[in-house]
């Protein structure tokens, strides 16, 4: 089966974001500026989209519990306008307007994980036009602190937790 989502779709990551114990499918759609839901029924089928508005340049999607209430966030990282999206979920399978953070120049690649062993997810961006990348600590509330920026060798494309 085929689904529609929006366009240049680089990045997915699947979760459950309704807490049904089916898998759902997040999309990040390059040309957009959004993401695409698309809840499960744990069939393999899926749900038509619905849309969330992103930063510019959607290029990455990850998921996580970002406010600590148990359910599902997404995080985005905006190539053209050098910032991340948080999306937090309302764990029924809809998600808040985005907040934006700042990155460095060209946020391509992003990962999540606890950074400085406090319990609260904290993302980092890989920068690949000025060869950096971004940690932005988590507070546990669905926020984060300003970025702080560490130099990389040419090219920030990928990050792994």
């Amino acid at each position: 089966m085929t689904y529609p989502v929006g366009n240049v779709s680089w990045s997915v990551a699947v979760s459950d974001f309704n807490n049904d114990t089916y898998l759902d499918i997040v999309v990040a759609n390059y040309r957009d500026n959004t993401v695409s839901v698309l809840l499960g029924y744990g069939n393999g089928s899926f749900a038509n989209q619905t849309k969330y508005s992103t930063g510019s340049g959607a290029n990455f999607v990850a998921v996580g519990d970002f406010n600590n209430d148990t359910h599902l966030d997404i995080v985005v990282a905006n190539y053209r306008d050098n910032t991340v999206s948080v999306l937090l979920g309302y764990g029924n399978g809809s998600f808040a307007n985005q907040t934006k953070y700042s990155t460095g120049s060209g946020a391509a690649f992003l990962a999540v994980g606890d950074f400085n062993n406090d319990t609260h997810l904290d993302i980092v961006v890989a920068n690949y036009r000025d060869n950096s990348i971004s940690v932005l600590l988590g507070y546990g509330n669905g926020s984060f602190a300003n970025q702080t920026t560490y130099s990389t060798g040419s090219g920030s494309v990928s990050v792994a937790v």
